[in-house]
């Protein structure tokens, strides 16, 4: 199946954010096979025996999204980059539970598959990413959303650039920033 042309995704989300809900029924078929493949690269980040399912991240996703009605959205981009924070959220909710059932938090590292992006070692754990993107966040928050753009929602440098209103050169020094700053922090 060929994927809907971006122009068309953003008419439908822009109807959507408008209030036209026939314009959500349109829109979910059209970015499902998107969606899924969002959530298979986080799954495929997981370690072998995580209970939550590619299509029940996805399915959790899409009802956090049809809940997100008052998001006025600009474009297919920003539409994905929602959808990656979400399902990163999702799963570091899903991490965090697991590992308090373990009292005292021992649950085994969920790898992350990043040797190009942040650690040649796959040791640090989802957990553990999401803190450290939420403490750059907190004195870069343009490059946490770069990262969470370009390595969670899979966006291109140009995509990511569209969504946050920058050049491509500037996401790129961002990403190039950010993972640098992440490897040093995820490597203490």
């Amino acid at each position: 199946m060929t994927p809907p042309a971006p122009q068309t995704v953003t008419q439908l989300l822009l109807a959507w954010s408008q209030g036209e809900q026939s314009a959500r029924d349109q829109l979910i078929p059209l970015v499902y096979e998107e969606l899924r493949r969002l959530a298979h690269r986080y799954m495929s980040q997981e370690r072998a025996d995580h209970t939550l399912q590619t299509t029940a991240l996805v399915h959790e996703a899409y009802l956090r999204l049809i809940d997100a009605s008052q998001v006025s959205w600009q474009n297919r981009a920003h539409f994905l980059a929602v959808a990656a924070q979400l399902m990163r959220r999702i799963l570091v909710d899903w991490a965090r539970v697991h590992q308090s059932k373990k009292r005292g938090g021992g649950a085994a590292p969920a790898a992350l598959e990043e040797a190009c992006v942040i650690s040649q070692e796959c040791g640090a754990d989802l957990v553990s990413l999401d803190e450290a993107l939420r403490a750059l966040a907190g004195f870069e928050p343009r490059m946490s959303q770069v990262v969470e753009m370009r390595f969670f929602g899979g966006l291109s440098v140009e995509e990511a650039a569209e969504v946050l209103k920058v050049s491509s050169d500037t996401v790129l020094r961002d990403w190039r920033l950010a993972k640098a700053w992440l490897l040093r922090e995820l490597s203490r």
